[in-house]
C-alpha cells in the first residue's frame, strides 16, 4: 500500500491550492484519512481528518479556510486550501488507516509535499 501526495507548490498569500492523496495497492477498505503538516523546526501537527463516512474535523488554525474531502471510488483524499497564509508553509503529509484483506488495520503515511506561501 502506498499513499502519494501531489499538488504542492508555491502560492501567494490569500491564494488557493489543492492537495491530493492517492492510495494505491491492495486494500479492503480505507477508514479515516488525515492531513498533517510540519514546518521547519516544529513538530508535525494535525490539519484535519475525514472519516470513511465523510465527517470532518479541523485544527482551529485552518477551520473555515481548509476543506478535506474524499472520493472513495478513486481512493483519493483532497485538501482544499483557501486564503492561505505564510504560516501555512510546511510539508504536508497524508495519513490513512487502511484495512487489509488480512483484517488488520495499519496506518500509512505519504512522502509529503511542500507548500510554500509567499507574503
Amino acid at each position: 500500500v502506498q499513499l502519494v501526495e501531489s499538488g504542492g507548490g508555491l502560492v501567494q498569500a490569500g491564494g488557493s491550492l489543492r492537495l491530493s492523496c492517492a492510495v494505491s495497492g491492495s486494500t479492503f477498505s480505507i477508514n479515516a484519512m488525515g492531513w498533517y503538516r510540519q514546518a521547519p523546526g516544529k513538530k508535525r501537527e494535525l490539519v484535519g481528518i475525514i472519516s470513511a463516512g465523510g465527517n470532518t474535523n479541523y485544527a482551529h488554525s485552518v477551520k473555515g479556510r481548509f476543506t478535506i474531502s474524499r472520493d472513495n471510488a478513486k481512493k483519493t483524499a483532497y485538501l482544499q486550501m483557501n486564503s492561505v497564509k505564510p504560516e501555512d508553509t510546511a510539508v504536508y503529509y497524508c495519513h490513512g488507516d487502511i484495512l487489509g484483506f488480512s483484517n488488520r488495520q495499519i496506518g500509512y503515511w505519504g512522502q509529503g509535499t511542500q507548500v510554500t506561501v509567499s507574503s
